[in-house]
């Protein structure tokens, strides 16, 4: 296996290696058309899909229709919007029309999707090209990306090394350098872990922020949200101008420069252990946004976060599970081993159970609600451990503790209850130069303020240049 070293190229040598805004850049300048762009990123996907194992279905004939569209539209100076003839890929559970969507299961291996869910419609009206569809764990339920069809998606950083999940093949994806950008879901930190995982920048929206219809069944309802992954904060933001809103370009991105924020800092979540170096990391992150005039104030996290991981999460996916597989004809056996216990503990749950998650998660709302009027963001590490291996679900020890299959995830699954907005950064490096991540959340519908803040943040400590070394 490769273990990657960082590297910090002044600039970017190939086009597979530019961000959306400098494709855009270059397509209304002349300098490159979209036809040059999908050739590059087509052949840089030869050489890394074949180590990382990120995608799992391509559309290379329609990619190319819609690059030499776009191309046509730029001479014409007519894109229809800066993503036009942009390449991109969309998480595998999410219907793209044509594509595959097997949501990492045996039991969606036959479902070909006639329509766009909403946000890859609002892309592919936009002018965006869609390459393919990228790796999920089954049902995406879990933190590492594995399954019975597609098989283990590795980390560029470290081929022996996981990605993370359940959005593991989109940032595999775009940090090896297929396509910029990436469309992805976030249940309970599937978009800020991975990102953290890969050296990217990811969002979680508010809820509500990104309109959805013509999805996949609801399998943690009102917690999971569709978002962008991509190598810069200024990505995102292009991203969300098109998915965003109640129509597309109705959403109103970052106008003027993030103002002083009062920061509430959580090192850990109910004395759960947290990985040295990510503290270390972290830490010297929080220094650097003081040193940018923001007020950082470290505090315990309150209890009611801990009490959502233990009481209410476990009851929320299981059932959310056994609600969607309600129907499944006798067919269990065609799902892994974990998700047919959990699909188990889904069934044999009652509906006061439900109730009781519910309760928690109300009576959770209402404490970061009230906290919230005293701080304007919270600031945390994405994930308590540093990627592990490739092809086990999750760390058994953290720090010298031994932990659960969510204990490297504790930091993430209380903002998706609780609606908050969260924005995924790269921190300093492990000592290894594996990627680090933090994450900053804020109110809900404070999106755009956030993005703000990650933009003047990426300004003052860039990262975007780092790339893992791949053959």
């Amino acid at each position: 296996m490769i273990s990657a070293a960082l590297r910090a190229p002044a600039t970017a040598t190939s086009p597979w290696q530019l961000g959306a805004a400098e494709l855009s850049q270059a397509f209304s300048q002349g300098s490159l058309s979209p036809v040059d762009a999908l050739d590059s990123v087509l052949d840089r996907m030869r050489v890394v899909q074949p180590q990382i194992n990120a995608l799992v279905a391509c559309d290379i004939a329609g990619a190319r229709t819609a690059a030499q569209a776009s191309a046509q539209r730029w001479r014409l100076g007519a894109p229809l919007s800066p993503l036009d003839g942009v390449p991109l890929t969309v998480k595998d559970n999410i219907p793209v029309a044509g594509l595959p969507c097997h949501w990492g299961s045996k039991l969606y291996a036959g479902f070909l999707p006639g329509q766009d869910e909403t946000p890859v419609q609002r892309l592919r009206d936009a002018g965006a090209v869609i390459v393919g569809k990228t790796n999920v764990p089954e049902f995406t339920l879990q933190g590492y990306t594995d399954n019975l069809l597609a098989g283990v998606t590795r980390n560029p950083w470290n081929l022996a090394l996981t990605p993370g999940g359940s959005s593991g093949g989109a940032v595999a994806a775009v940090a090896s350098g297929i396509a910029p950008l990436a469309l992805a879901t976030d249940g309970g930190g599937s978009i800020r872990r991975p990102a953290g995982y890969a050296g990217l920048a990811g969002l979680k929206p508010s809820w509500g922020a990104v309109s959805r219809s013509g999805g996949l069944p609801e399998i943690l309802p009102g917690l999971e949200v569709v978002g962008p992954i991509a190598r810069s904060v200024a990505d995102l933001v292009l991203m969300m101008r098109i998915i965003a809103g109640p129509a597309a370009g109705s959403w109103q991105a970052p106008s003027a420069p993030a103002g002083r924020q009062k920061i509430v800092y959580w090192r850990h979540i109910g004395g759960s252990p947290v990985d040295t170096q990510i503290l270390a990391s972290v830490d010297a992150a929080a220094a650097a946004l003081q040193a940018l005039g923001h007020r950082v104030e470290e505090q315990t996290a309150p209890a009611c976060i801990a009490n959502f991981n233990q009481v209410a999460w476990p009851v929320l996916s299981a059932t959310g599970l056994a609600a969607v597989l309600k129907d499944t004809d006798g067919r269990e056996a065609e799902l892994t081993p974990a998700l047919r216990q959990l699909l188990a503990q889904g069934r044999a749950l009652r509906a006061t159970d439900l109730f009781e998650a519910q309760r928690e998660v109300r009576d959770m709302r209402t404490e970061l609600a009230q906290l919230l009027t005293g701080f304007d963001l919270i600031l945390t590490p994405s994930a308590a451990a540093l990627p592990w291996s490739a092809s086990e679900s999750h760390p058994t020890e953290i720090d010298g503790q031994a932990v659960g299959p969510r204990g490297h995830a504790v930091f993430t699954a209380f903002a998706n209850a609780a609606g908050l907005p969260g924005l995924a950064l790269p921190a300093a490096p492990s000592a290894h130069g594996l990627p680090i991540g933090l994450q900053l959340l804020g109110r809900p519908g404070a999106d755009a303020g956030l993005l703000a803040l990650g933009l003047d943040y990426e300004h003052h400590h860039p990262w975007r240049q780092r790339w893992p070394t791949l053959a």
